[in-house]
């Protein structure tokens, strides 16, 4: 049972990490239809070939495609944070959020105990999984590199799911242990949970790892719109990934 769950657990890290959503193709389709009849053999491969026939180069050149998109709605989601703090009942959880927000906003990594001291603000009105508003959610969606373009209550359902197996997995990776995943584990780890791991050593990529770990596992099912929008907060400014 034990070795089961390593190796579902070791699955789910190598083969999730870099699966973009519909979402990512059709917007590159869209938007860089010029750049694809013009440069087919650059994006071609990404689209036809799965991950493991890429080259390295290709790898690191698409996954911050992957990542400049879900990038481009992180100003978006600080912004409706902000946006619901007059919302909220209690003084002393207004000034935590407005202090986060602003922290965020002026570049600087956001603290363990910053983050968990916020789970009752996401655990219920205004910003609980249920309660957020659809703009909210879409682009949160898009954080996560999934579709947008469909109505809120299966946008939020969606992401409720996928909130929870990650919710999962971390479980299994803190009983696992860090120190047991490989350098490429650890690297497509990070990168499912938002942060661009291709250009961060592994040192610094297991640290965030840790980091990422010790908030999950401290939240209960309830609060898992804290999990939702650390892919935002604990990445956006890790090591000057800001950019």
């Amino acid at each position: 049972m034990a070795l089961s769950r390593v190796c579902w657990a070791r699955s789910a890290v190598w083969g999730s990490a870099v699966t973009p959503g519909h979402f990512v193709t059709r917007r590159l389709q869209l938007g860089r239809s010029g750049l694809a009849w013009g440069a087919p053999r650059y994006l071609f491969p990404r689209q036809l070939l799965i991950r493991h026939f890429w080259t390295p180069k290709q790898q690191t050149d698409f996954l911050d495609i992957y990542h400049a998109f879900r990038k481009q709605s992180h100003p978006e989601i600080i912004s409706y944070l902000e946006k619901v703090i007059p919302l909220i009942s209690d003084a002393g959880l207004r000034w935590r959020l407005t202090d986060l927000c602003t922290k965020i906003q002026r570049g600087t990594h956001p603290a363990i105990h910053d983050i968990l001291a916020l789970r009752e603000c996401f655990s219920n009105h205004p910003l609980g999984m249920n309660q957020l508003q659809a703009l909210h959610v879409k682009a949160l969606s898009r954080a996560m590199l999934l579709t947008s373009y469909l109505p809120p209550p299966l946008l939020r359902h969606r992401l409720k799911t996928h909130t929870t197996v990650i919710h999962q997995l971390d479980q299994a990776l803190a009983k696992l242990g860090i120190g047991q995943l490989t350098t490429q584990e650890v690297k497509s780890a990070c990168y499912l949970r938002g942060l661009n791991s291709t250009h961060i050593g592994e040192d610094r990529c297991r640290t965030w790892l840790g980091e990422w770990l010790q908030i999950s596992c401290s939240l209960k099912e309830a609060e898992l719109s804290l999990l939702l929008h650390n892919v935002v907060l604990l990445s956006t400014n890790y090591l000057g990934t800001r950019r």
